[in-house]
């Protein structure tokens, strides 16, 4: 039994590190250091504004819904520069595939700001 807990230990530690590598990495591209920066921003504004602790969620998750998703976007553009320099049309569009997905969490943000936060402004 306790060898059992000491194998998974070290797997729950083991995952931690390469999850921190992955965090290393990721804060040095550039897109990702811009949303950080929008991010410095909006997170003062969501805990100054005043509304209720669902809409503060909603507000910050939205804000951590891009960079999770840009996370994963860097993600395939890595592996598909890996693959090949070259151009490909898969490749074009698994790189464009991912910049939707960052494109429509950062609509998404637009959307649940604007829709918590246009009562507080106009109220």
């Amino acid at each position: 039994m306790i060898n059992i807990l000491k194998k998974r230990s070290l797997c729950v530690l083991k995952a931690f590190m390469f999850s921190m590598q992955g965090f290393r990495f990721a804060l040095k591209q550039r897109p990702i250091q811009d949303e950080l920066i929008g991010c410095a921003v909006l997170v003062p504004i969501a805990f100054y504004v005043d509304v209720t602790a669902i809409e503060r969620l909603m507000l910050l998750g939205s804000l951590l819904l891009v960079i999770i998703v840009e996370i994963l976007n860097t993600a395939v553009e890595v592996v598909i520069d890996r693959i090949s320099e070259e151009q490909h049309p898969l490749s074009g569009a698994a790189k464009d595939l991912g910049s939707a997905a960052v494109f429509l969490s950062l609509s998404w943000v637009c959307i649940v700001w604007a829709v918590i936060l246009w009562p507080v402004i106009t109220g």
